[in-house]
């Protein structure tokens, strides 16, 4: 699709801050057809050299995290820099940051600056533990807020350490709330008299406390403290990752009333399908253990694409554990698009494709991760009206890179 007939055409998005989260929050847009503008230090955002590096020096991640992105370098401590950000921000319609709470007042880019300048301007503002509170200038990574959220209590095995999923899953989940509070902030602008631009303030421990579904009605209500479960899920039976005879693994979902008969019946457990006290979730939670003995031995006897094939057979919720190879090897992943092919230096290389999925008017990838200050002349010449000589001058001065 033709850049200019995505969704969020016209729609200009100035992106300052590093690393993840608000970089990841701009990926978003971008990738549905804003113009993004990302603001680096000269030397460029330190995720370009993050993980498995390229023959050039760059990290693959780079390519996907910084797709479709304008990059230009203004340093941003420097004052005719500050005054650089505020004149594209006079012309933005969103500005993203994810610096610690106070770092863009002490700049002279608080809200309440810019939007002299810009009215209408949404400021989306990712922060560990938010832009106010007791805590709000405590530093607030994505493992910390993890912790304090709730969310790692719960993901590990009873009694032992708690375990973090190899992925900085809280800067995602706290890109995605920020992209939701962008977009409801800009309805907001567009929809309601008078309204202009508003501070979407998201904290990462506040998205993944998002996530804890009944966790909190259930103490209020029961004092209840729901507690790590391994690879189950509390109350819900059967649901449970198994291992098969080849040494893989399946991940079987057999919670509904009647999917745990079929279950039953497909395993070769008519006593307990028939089972009166099995017939609902509540006695089946009462016989967790022995279900999942049932389920677990008749796996270990089977590889894993035979228990898959009898699970699909009865019409039962089955899966395997995936790495990236397998995903890589899978025909629905390539039926549904998940990979896009990008060029760097002439060499192919598949970044992933970014959800969701608009038949409409869908997103895509027009360009991978640049190099840094790529786009710096073109954006402070078509943006800020600036000369040749002008832009010399700031890159003499060490401004710009």
């Amino acid at each position: 699709m033709d850049k200019a007939t995505k969704p969020l055409a016209g729609l200009r998005v100035l992106e300052l801050g590093q690393l993840l989260a608000g970089p990841f929050t701009a990926s978003i847009l971008a990738y549905f057809g804003a113009e993004v503008i990302k603001v680096e230090p000269p030397e460029g955002d330190p995720i370009r050299g993050w993980r498995q590096l390229d023959e050039g020096g760059t990290s693959y991640w780079w390519r996907s995290l910084g797709r479709n992105k304008k990059c230009i370098t203004i340093d941003l401590k420097n004052a005719r820099g500050q005054d650089m950000v505020r004149r594209l921000a006079e012309r933005s319609d969103v500005l993203i940051e994810n610096f610690s709470p106070g770092v863009l007042d002490r700049w002279g880019l608080a809200p309440g600056a810019l939007k002299a300048f810009n009215p209408r301007l949404v400021i989306a503002r990712i922060s560990g533990y938010g832009q106010y509170g007791p805590y709000a200038s405590k530093p607030g990574f994505a493992s910390v807020c993890e912790g304090i959220s709730g969310f790692r209590y719960l993901n590990g095995f009873p009694g032992e350490a708690p375990v973090r999923p190899n992925l900085s899953i809280g800067d995602t989940i706290a890109a995605l709330h920020a992209a939701l509070g962008i977009l409801i902030a800009l309805r907001a602008r567009d929809a309601l008299p008078g309204a202009g631009g508003q501070v979407v303030d998201v904290a990462l421990y506040e998205s993944m406390f998002n996530l804890m579904e009944a966790v909190v009605p259930e103490y209020s209500g029961a004092g209840l403290i729901r507690e790590p479960a391994g690879t189950t899920v509390t109350g819900i039976v059967p649901t449970n990752t198994y291992r098969c005879a080849d040494g893989r693994f399946v991940v079987i979902g057999g919670n509904g009333d009647s999917i745990f008969r079929r279950l039953m019946e497909g395993i070769g457990r008519q006593d307990l399908a028939d089972d009166p006290q099995l017939a609902r979730n509540a006695g089946r939670v009462q016989r967790e253990t022995e279900i999942d003995a049932a389920i677990g031995a008749w796996c270990a006897a089977r590889a894993a694409a035979e228990v898959l094939a009898v699970m699909d057979d009865r019409r039962v919720p089955a899966g395997p554990i995936y790495n990236v190879e397998d995903m890589f090897a899978d025909p629905h992943f390539r039926a549904r698009g998940l990979f896009e092919r990008v060029e760097i230096d002439g060499k192919p290389l598949e970044i992933p494709a970014l959800m969701p999925r608009l038949q409409g008017t869908p997103g895509g990838t027009e360009w991978a991760g640049p190099a840094v200050g790529s786009h710096t002349d073109v954006v402070l010449g078509e943006v800020l009206g600036m000369d040749e000589q002008d832009i010399a001058a700031l890159r003499a001065d060490g401004v710009i890179m």
